[in-house]
């Protein structure tokens, strides 16, 4: 039986828009209409038929459209980012309602960390709204100094000589040798946790994080955000660091799947 010139041009408009997707890592639905030169409607509907034959998942927080381990299956679209994405999208909802504040995961990208999935918009704690896709310093935040301080020597030498480059004058003194030897001290010290509660970024909060590796390689970072005024370290820590590495466990599980 031949195809109908409908189903055809269906299909085709389909797969152009799951290889959107794919190459993207991750977009929006009016982002994957300008990349695929097709109506906002249309995608709506692509993606919908994509995300019931398990294709694409939908963050409901951020409205990102991300490739599934299904679509893995046909090619090899499916980066960690996006996988990172997905899995931390239901453990966040579960862990989101037990911590209460806002949590992060992020990824490198350069020389900045770029928030993937976020529950900032959900929780009544938060005082930054929308921090899907905005970029933390490396140096000035807990998920850049995380991933600083647990990545390859290799890549930290690179990230440094980048920041050194770009001569950004609030990163300035944290790239001294006596600070980034007592950050990688302190990571230590607290058994890989990074931090961030000087009002040396974003002022009214304070923030940790921890690492998350894929197959033993780190790929991101997540991290729980609080109000400064409302809880000292020593509380946040209290009540909220075994839980997040409980999170990172089962993040690196299902990533590992």
């Amino acid at each position: 039986m031949e195809p109908s010139e409908g189903s055809v041009r269906a299909l085709t408009r389909g797969l152009d828009v799951l290889r959107v997707i794919s190459i993207s890592g991750g977009a929006r639905i009016a982002e994957i209409a300008q990349l695929a030169a097709l109506t906002r409607p249309t995608v709506y509907r692509l993606v919908q038929t994509l995300q019931a034959a398990g294709y694409v998942s939908v963050s409901a927080g951020t409205g990102i459209v991300r490739v599934t381990r299904l679509a893995a299956t046909l090619s090899a679209g499916a980066t960690d980012e996006a996988a990172l994405a997905q899995a931390a999208v239901p453990l966040f909802a579960h862990y989101a309602a037990r911590l209460v504040w806002p949590l992060d995961v992020s990824v490198r990208d350069g020389d900045s960390m770029v928030i993937l999935e976020t529950t900032h918009a959900q929780s009544p704690l938060s005082v930054d709204r929308g921090m899907a896709g905005s970029r933390l310093p490396i140096l000035r935040s807990s998920a850049g100094r995380c991933y600083l301080a647990h990545c390859p020597a290799a890549e930290r030498v690179e990230i440094l000589a980048a920041l050194r480059d770009s001569a950004v004058p609030d990163d300035a003194p944290f790239l001294t040798d006596s600070y980034l030897e007592a950050m990688h001290r302190r990571v230590a010290e607290c058994d890989g946790l990074a931090v961030r509660d000087a009002g040396e970024f974003r002022p009214m909060t304070a923030s940790f994080a921890l690492p998350v590796r894929r197959g033993g390689a780190l790929i991101g970072c997540v991290s729980m955000i609080w109000i400064r005024s409302a809880l000292s370290l020593a509380q946040a820590r209290m009540l909220a660091e075994a839980p997040l590495r409980g999170l990172v466990q089962e993040l690196e599980a299902a990533l590992d799947l």
